[in-house]
């Protein structure tokens, strides 16, 4: 039986630091290469990362670069699906490196398992001592929430969202395109979109691939602010998506910005914050203390302020959104680009159809 041909479609901006890593395990899939084409859809970067990709390409003639004038992970999805050939779309970041077999254990739980989606849990790492920290982090249900391919391993379920995911066409062509509006959370407001139309996503163990945090507190703290900021408008296009965990951390900053409001007027405002922040730290203490057991070697301040960042930038990003989209409730249509989304057809097509 012919093996599916395959798109792996890579939308980045400004990934110099890590791009090579990250194309050079996308090339470097057991999958064949004459079943695979690789489409990079560059957002106009401006740290030199055009120029790697374009030094890849002269010994991989199935690596193709997409200029993409939108900047944002969204407009270049859709671009670089408009003219995929694929019968499985994979997506891959600029900031991950995926396994040697990460297509083909794929196109392997796509064919037999009789889902429309695949990926498997992150590993995520950093590069220093403060990026392995925020790596913790990032990895912990305090951390994130417990979201499973955050901080699951060895499992594999069904799951409400995947990163870094295979599609099959025939499940990305009924859900459209991605939502343009999102610079952020567009993976999200897709996974669902693709289950509110029947699509089911599985969380397999053995697609492994590696995450590379953010090296510092200040681009964490950017990168959560800007989560919790574009959610918003996924929880009004999408209430049903969200989960109660989603709402804990803007609940935190909210009750501690009130209660810094009221100290100075009632004494009733100081002991609520002084009860908030200490239960916080409580919590705080506890995990930082539990993670640190759990991987030995790690440094408990750094830890418990990646932690800090993490809350409170995603809360703060969440309270800044509820004030900026706070027009917007009554709107129920999702925002898109025009049009259905038109695949480009795959030139080899599958000689077997029922396969996907």
């Amino acid at each position: 039986m012919t093996l599916p041909f395959v798109t792996v479609v890579m939308p980045i901006r400004n990934e110099g630091d890590f791009i090579s890593r990250s194309l050079t395990a996308v090339l470097s899939q057991d999958y064949p290469s004459d079943r695979m084409e690789i489409l990079v859809a560059d957002g106009q970067s401006t740290d030199g990362t055009a120029a790697i990709v374009a030094s890849f390409q002269a010994g991989h003639p199935n690596l193709h670069c997409i200029e993409n004038p939108g900047r944002v992970v969204a407009t270049g999805l859709n671009l670089a699906l408009s003219r995929a050939r694929g019968d499985v779309l994979v997506r891959v970041d600029g900031h991950c490196e995926i396994a040697p077999d990460y297509v083909s254990r794929c196109v392997d739980h796509l064919m037999k398992d009789g889902v429309d989606g695949v990926g498997g849990p992150l590993e995520t790492i950093g590069d220093g001592p403060v990026a392995r920290a925020i790596a913790l982090a990032m990895s912990s249900g305090f951390g994130v929430g417990g979201s499973p391919f955050r901080t699951l391993h060895g499992v594999t379920r069904l799951v409400d969202s995947i990163a870094f995911p295979a599609y099959r066409r025939s499940a990305v062509e009924k859900a459209g395109p991605f939502d343009e509006e999102l610079v952020r959370n567009q993976d999200d407001e897709y996974n669902y979109r693709l289950r509110k139309g029947g699509a089911r996503l599985l969380l397999a163990a053995d697609v492994r691939c590696r995450y590379y945090s953010r090296g510092n507190f200040r681009r964490l703290g950017r990168q959560y602010f800007q989560y919790g900021y574009w959610k918003v408008p996924v929880l009004q296009k999408h209430p049903r998506q969200m989960r109660a965990r989603q709402f804990a951390p803007p609940l935190l900053v909210a009750a501690l910005l009130a209660g810094l409001a009221a100290s100075p007027f009632s004494a009733w405002g100081m002991r609520g914050l002084a009860a908030i922040a200490a239960a916080y730290t409580l919590a705080l203490l506890a995990a930082t203390i539990l993670t640190v057991r759990r991987q030995p070697g790690g440094s408990s301040l750094r830890l418990a302020l990646a932690f800090v960042t993490l809350h409170l930038a995603y809360g703060s990003g969440f309270l800044v959104g509820l004030v900026r989209f706070a027009g917007r409730w009554s709107r129920s249509s999702i925002s898109i680009a025009p049009g259905h989304l038109e695949i480009g057809r795959p030139r080899a097509a599958v000689e077997d159809p029922s396969a996907l």
